[in-house]
């Protein structure tokens, strides 16, 4: 279970990373406020994608274990970005300190096309061998925004990974466990860990004496919380530099939903409806500096600028209807389900159950 997440979180990571070799940092070398807004916008459909898809995959039946009864699940889950996603429009954004000449750019979740933007502010020279010392100027810089990573998605959506534990408790209750021990990944001190908890709660009964029937109706509730940090190498290229980089990623996600099952002996038809929502956060740590040019007397000169690294949230939420169908083979259960939401999405895997 524990290799099966960190290769996930590998995938993630590296993903991320390559986009770093890209340049998605540059973006920094805006204002701020700007800089927050750009990555934001690029970086939306991962982070809501992941909301929703850490949602999912919660449940393959209605019915409840007996006490102490179990079931041991492996899965994946995959939030389809929509297409209206893949890019975002920029002047919608309320750009200060930077502009393009396209009207468009590319998300996460987009096509690998790179967009050229210009930063433009007046800033006081501080530089004593410039003529424009102690005076104000207007520097200029430019800088790419990197394309997305749809080419390396599978059909453009945004994975996460299912490895949970059920338990039957007594009352027809059942308890889920999501649970990942803070873990070292790649080689630069980055790290990550996992809980999720959840409760299922059986609620046939209160419909009368359907015993004789196959149907079996739950209410359940679930929180997920995640945190990954990842660091990068120090870069000093172009007109950028950073020092002691790290990214640093929360989550907190939860979801309450009703779910029904029609249970027969080698096929389960399940389905359910609720509501799934959550938070996450993405900031930078480090040391940033930026180079911009001005002109004076007919001569080019650097101006060189600490930069303000972003922290943004993310929120995603809303109704949810999930069907799906599952087999069983002795005690080996495998199922998949499709759920529709703001980012449709796929869940699919395989369960050890006993009793």
């Amino acid at each position: 279970m524990k290799k099966y997440i960190l290769i996930f979180i590998g995938v993630f990571a590296l993903s991320f990373n390559a986009k770093a070799q890209d340049g998605f940092e540059n973006i920094l070398l805006a204002d701020g406020a700007d800089a927050n807004k750009l990555m934001q916008a690029y970086f939306a459909p991962a982070m809501e994608g992941f909301i929703y898809g850490m949602n999912n995959g919660w449940y393959h039946t209605a019915k409840v274990h007996k006490v102490l009864g179990f079931d041991l699940t492996v899965g994946l889950s995959a939030a389809k970005v929509p297409s209206e996603k893949e890019l975002f429009n920029i002047s919608a954004l309320g750009l200060a300190s930077v502009s393009s000449t396209s009207p468009t750019a590319s998300t996460f979740a987009g096509p690998n096309a790179s967009t050229t933007f210009t930063v433009t502010k007046t800033v006081t020279i501080n530089d004593p061998n410039s003529p424009a010392n102690g005076q104000s100027r207007t520097v200029t810089a430019n800088f790419d925004t990197p394309g997305g990573v749809t080419s390396d998605l599978p059909l453009n959506a945004v994975p996460a990974p299912v490895a949970q534990l059920n338990v039957g408790l007594p009352f027809k209750m059942e308890a889920m466990v999501r649970f990942f021990p803070e873990t070292a990944i790649g080689d630069d001190g980055g790290s990550a860990k996992m809980l999720g908890l959840g409760l299922k709660k059986e609620i046939t009964s209160w419909f009368g004496p359907l015993d004789r029937l196959p149907l079996h109706v739950s209410l359940l509730a679930s929180y997920t919380s995640m945190d990954v940090n990842y660091a990068f190498a120090d870069a000093n290229s172009g007109n950028f530099q950073m020092a002691n980089a790290a990214a640093l990623f929360e989550l907190r996600s939860y979801t309450a939903q009703a779910i029904a099952s029609l249970n027969f002996p080698f096929i389960n038809i399940y389905g359910g409806i609720g509501y799934s929502s959550g938070k996450s956060n993405f900031k930078m740590t480090g040391t940033y500096k930026g180079e911009f040019t001005y002109n004076e007397g007919g001569q080019s000169y650097t101006y060189t600028e600490s930069l303000t690294p972003p922290n943004m949230d993310f929120e995603a939420g809303g109704m949810k209807t999930t069907i799906g169908a599952r087999i069983s083979l002795w005690f080996l259960k495998i199922f998949a389900d499709y759920t529709i939401q703001e980012y449709n999405t796929i869940s699919a895997g395989v369960a050890l159950s006993i009793r």
